[in-house]
């Protein structure tokens, strides 16, 4: 298989034709979106350090590919049978609770790294 620039173009197409259905039809997208917004929105006005940056970017990454795999999975289980199926009930569950833990863990780096800026802030 030899390289091609327009087959590496149209799987990016396709990876944000993708990140746009996700935002389009999940509302926990929304959520994570929001909090996203306000977590960078906080960096920059804290003027975080590179370190800092480095984990908020991370956590955020982790948040929003825990929800994109979590859509996939909901997406392939819903194209088998939209019936109750214990092992495809039990895929969800687990695919959400990825979710869960992802968003769990970028909330407690987030309280570490602004903790002290907010009582900086509020003890001035």
């Amino acid at each position: 298989m030899t390289f091609s620039v327009t087959k590496r173009v149209k799987s990016l197409v396709y990876a944000f034709h993708g990140i746009g259905t996700l935002v389009k039809t999940q509302h926990n997208a929304w959520a994570h979106l929001f909090a996203t917004v306000s977590v960078v929105s906080s960096a920059f006005v804290f003027e975080i350090s590179g370190y800092e940056w480095s984990l908020i970017i991370t956590a955020i990454a982790l948040v929003w590919l825990a929800e994109a795999l979590n859509t996939a999975i909901e997406f392939l289980a819903d194209t088998i049978t939209k019936d109750h199926h214990p092992l495809i009930k039990k895929a969800k569950d687990v695919a959400a609770g990825g979710v869960l833990i992802g968003a769990t863990g970028a909330a407690l780096i987030g309280i570490i790294i602004f903790w002290p800026y907010f009582e900086e802030l509020i003890n001035k």
